[in-house]
């Protein structure tokens, strides 16, 4: 109970609060904003005006890559930091293959 504070959920709390009235804080030394300026909200084209877009990025193909290497870090680190002392915790590993597995097979499907 002494290290209550330490436990990721209160810090995470306690941190979101501080930074939340720090932010607040701050916000009454920054400069108001009274009007918006014309053209902020365009894109930059060196100047040009261009009205019609050639590049129009698609990330669909990088989230799955992104979701594979998420599923291989985290499928490391859960299987690197399971104690081996029972076989309780043998057959909480062998869950988390299944599962590892599992994810691997949805994410290399075509």
């Amino acid at each position: 109970m002494e290290n209550l504070l330490y436990t990721p959920p209160v810090a995470f709390a306690v941190l979101l609060v501080f930074f939340w009235l720090f932010s607040l804080a701050l916000s009454k030394l920054a400069f108001p904003k009274t009007h918006k300026a014309e053209g902020t909200t365009k894109s930059y084209a060196c100047g040009e005006d261009i009205e019609d877009h050639s590049a129009q990025p698609d990330y669909s193909q990088f989230f799955i890559f992104a979701f594979y290497f998420t599923l291989a870090h985290v499928a490391t680190m859960m299987l690197t930091t399971i104690p081996v002392e029972s076989l309780h915790t043998l057959v909480l590993g062998l869950v988390y293959v299944i599962g590892i597995v599992a994810g691997f097979c949805i994410v290399l499907r075509k």
